[in-house]
């Protein structure tokens, strides 16, 4: 993009603001207002323009914004309120790189999630790990209680991928709502049907739940033609019909809309609930397009993840709806992140984002500096960051192992910011080792 000369005055050409824009009225002006007014002019005003004299006009001077101060070209860009940038590669791997560059604008004020605070984890299969993560650190996870067995959203709560079939939950659950054909199917293919024992179940667990946690897998859906129903998933062999079972990917629209009448459900039966929206980062193992499937698992993915962010612009100021972008964590922190089927992400790069997850959302949080930091290194070791024999010294955990794993390693990168930055973060985990080597000798001491 180009600024012609015409679009130039002869104030902003000299570096002031333009005096004619009214912020710059009465002897004073807001820089970041004042470089974006441009007047537009032909290039015979132009010509006169820069003939004019030069006088005064009490503008006050205003330095350009521009891209580089070493570039050879200096641009007034105006940069807006927020500007946050892509970070490079010694800026993510930071102990805090995540919560300043992935995680920022989507933390609540302050965690709200306590050891008796009822959560309901489920949708796409990265549900599960949410759901097994906090009930093994011992918060209270309804979906995973004992007197909640028979519930589709315990049965069948991680292959509840797309939005459809969670708002089914939620509106036979609260309103009663019974469609007037099977849609669901278990992983073999079995008939759920609409028992109402189980649908009291679902609403019992609903009308208890504080915090609900919902992940959305994909957008591509199979649905019943004559009435426009989705399917859980694809329709068994036996009963496929291919005059009325059809297969789509669903738009942004309808996205947006299932995940609006989700929210909408859950702010009229559960008021003071809050909920946390995912999007799970484990890829289609196939698509039914004619297409790549990796391409047009990129189109589900953003199909998702732009209604998401339609919601969440309409409400968020209402307070009651969250992101957890584990979407990105996954996609773009970690170099390789998924184990060799390409789609299930590495269980140590998993336990890092749940020990972030509880840090940013848990009040009783027991993650420690040193966990949370041995994690994070993990996750790069077993994602190929940071060297593979890293693996077994943080296994033992002796600090002499790592000192002269360090003195030995000269290089971690050959980008010396990022190299500056590993060998930073291992520095710290050797001193952090060593605090706690002294504390427990001391302690032996007394």
């Amino acid at each position: 993009m180009c600024i012609n000369e015409q679009f130039i005055t002869p104030a902003l050409a000299k570096g002031r603001p333009d005096p004619a824009h009214p912020a710059a009225r009465d002897g004073h002006v807001d820089a970041q207002t004042a470089i974006m007014h441009f007047t537009p002019r032909s290039h015979e005003e132009s010509s006169v323009a820069q003939k004019e004299p030069k006088t005064d006009t009490g503008a006050v001077d205003v330095a350009f914004q521009h891209t580089s101060e070493k570039g050879a070209e200096f641009r007034t860009w105006f940069r807006g309120e927020h500007t946050n940038f892509n970070p490079k590669l010694d800026q993510i791997m930071a102990l805090d790189g995540p919560e300043k560059f992935v995680l920022h604008g989507w933390l609540p004020d302050a965690p709200v999630i306590e050891k008796n605070t009822q959560i309901t984890a489920f949708g796409s299969c990265f549900a599960a790990n949410i759901s097994n993560w906090l009930s093994e650190r011992n918060f209270r996870v309804l979906n995973k209680a004992d007197d909640a067995t028979r519930a589709y959203v315990v049965t069948m709560g991680e292959g509840m991928v797309n939005s459809f079939v969670i708002r089914q939950q939620f509106e036979w659950a609260w309103e009663n709502k019974v469609f007037d054909q099977p849609l669901w199917h278990g992983y073999k293919a079995e008939e759920y049907g609409y028992d109402e024992d189980i649908r009291q179940e679902t609403k019992r667990i609903f009308d208890e739940t504080d915090v609900f946690i919902l992940t959305f897998g994909l957008s591509e859906v199979w649905y019943d033609d004559p009435t426009g129903n989705v399917f859980w998933r694809t329709i068994p062999k036996e009963v496929y019909d291919p005059e009325r079972h059809k297969f789509r990917l669903s738009s942004v629209e309808e996205n947006r809309d299932n995940i609006r009448a989700v929210y909408d459900l859950i702010r009229r039966y559960r008021p003071d609930a809050k909920i946390i929206v995912t999007l799970s980062p484990v890829p289609l193992i196939a698509t039914f397009r004619d297409v790549s499937c990796i391409s047009a698992n990129s189109v589900s993915k953003a199909t998702l993840r732009v209604a998401v962010d339609e919601v969440l612009r309409d409400v968020r100021d209402d307070g009651h709806l969250f992101y957890w972008p584990s979407y990105e964590l996954v996609m773009d922190v970690f170099r390789a992140p998924f184990r060799s089927d390409r789609r299930h992400v590495r269980p140590v790069v998993l336990s890092y984002i749940m020990r972030l997850f509880e840090t940013a959302w848990c009040k009783d949080s027991a993650v420690s500096e040193t966990e949370m930091l041995e994690a994070w290194v993990r996750a790069h070791v077993a994602a190929g960051t940071l060297p593979g024999d890293l693996q077994g010294i943080l296994a033992k955990r002796k600090p002499f192992r790592l000192r002269k794993f360090l003195a030995d390693h000269r290089k971690f990168s050959d980008d010396d910011a990022a190299d500056a930055s590993m060998r930073a973060l291992l520095d710290k985990l050797l001193e952090l080792w060593r605090a706690e080597r002294a504390a427990a000798e001391a302690a032996e001491t007394t």
